[in-house]
């Protein structure tokens, strides 16, 4: 199921370096522009980009578990 009217924005990072999909139902009369850029300023990127490096993150093998004694 889901919410009709429902648009997706790209936005970038205020340096350029990330970008990110936003998902908004805006109003008729909205200006989208004002919109994306004040969605832009008020995002968290650096949460952002740590939750992408926990996602990302690559297991090299299995670590053998010591036995106590």
């Amino acid at each position: 199921m889901s919410i009709p009217n429902v648009k997706r924005f790209r936005i970038t990072s205020p340096d350029g370096a990330q970008s990110t999909t936003l998902m908004a139902v805006l109003p008729k009369d909205a200006d989208v522009n004002a919109y994306l850029s004040e969605a832009s300023k008020r995002f968290d990127w650096k949460a952002h980009a740590e939750a992408q490096q926990k996602q990302f993150k690559i297991r090299v093998g299995q670590q053998k578990q010591k036995k106590a004694k």
